[in-house]
């Protein structure tokens, strides 16, 4: 029991699971525009995102504190360099303007973990964190595989991108307050600003606009339209329920884990 715990913390701790909600993000907009299965793609978005959370989360401690570490973090090492050489070789698989694409999200996502330009990082800007984490996973998630499919950003592409992005900012809200107790006031997160109830019924009503957008693309679907309701409805329990005093998973595990659920919901759809 003790080894089946700790390697669900590894699981967790490693970006694993995070990796695999991006993962299942990204194939959703492939099934939603009509697209194949593209394994360098997906599997490129699936290395990154363990490459790039890694980065982002382990990154100062690695950095003042490497002749000391755990050896649960110098697993987290070996697994974020095993990725990044595995997100190289499927980068090398992919269109240029696509790398360029990618690129931009790279830049970003460096200057998000460390003060490149000015004495903060992004993620230390007061009320910048959700929004940049919700324009990458954005950027990564639709703009990437349409790019490198040649699809076009239709009219449809741009309302999954706006979905996407409200979807995320909604997710991120049992993370922003759970991490109340924890967050500097100078980051002036939404809960940090609105209070918790506020924020609860903020998300709700996003989560209304996120399916009322849905009737405007060109495509539609009885049973997607059903899935997203339902998609919908979970997330807007979890968020609900979502308090200051957590319990340890409920974010990392079960809110983070929504995307999964959603992919494989579309992949049952008859």
């Amino acid at each position: 029991m003790k080894l089946i715990k700790q390697l669900f913390n590894f699981y967790i701790n490693s970006s694993i699971h995070v990796a695999l909600a991006v993962f299942s993000l990204t194939w959703i907009t492939l099934l939603e525009l009509g697209l194949e299965y593209n394994e360098p793609v997906l599997y490129f978005v699936f290395y990154a995102s363990i490459t790039g959370y890694n980065f982002v989360k382990y990154f100062g401690i690695a950095k003042f504190h490497h002749r000391q570490l755990a050896n649960w973090l110098k697993c987290i090492q070996l697994l974020s360099v095993i990725c990044f050489l595995l997100m190289c070789y499927y980068g090398l698989l992919l269109k240029a303007e696509t790398l360029v694409c990618i690129g931009v999200f790279a830049v970003l996502t460096l200057l998000y973990a460390i003060p490149l330009l000015s004495k903060q990082s992004l993620r230390h800007i007061g009320g910048l964190k959700i929004y940049i984490i919700g324009l990458v996973w954005v950027g990564v998630t639709v703009f990437i595989p349409v790019i490198n499919e040649s699809y076009g950003i239709s009219t449809d592409v741009m309302i999954i991108g706006l979905q996407r992005f409200i979807f995320v900012l909604v997710l991120m809200l049992p993370f922003e307050i759970r991490d109340l107790k924890y967050d500097s006031l100078t980051l002036a997160t939404i809960p940090q600003k609105m209070g918790v109830n506020r924020t609860r019924y903020l998300g709700l009503l996003l989560l209304m606009l996120f399916v009322l957008l849905e009737f405007f693309k060109d495509e539609l679907t009885v049973q997607r339209i059903l899935i997203l309701v339902f998609m919908s409805a979970i997330t807007g329990l979890f968020l609900y329920f979502s308090k200051i005093n957590q319990r340890k998973y409920y974010s990392s595990f079960w809110v983070e884990g929504l995307p999964i659920l959603w992919l494989v919901l579309l992949l049952l759809m008859p």
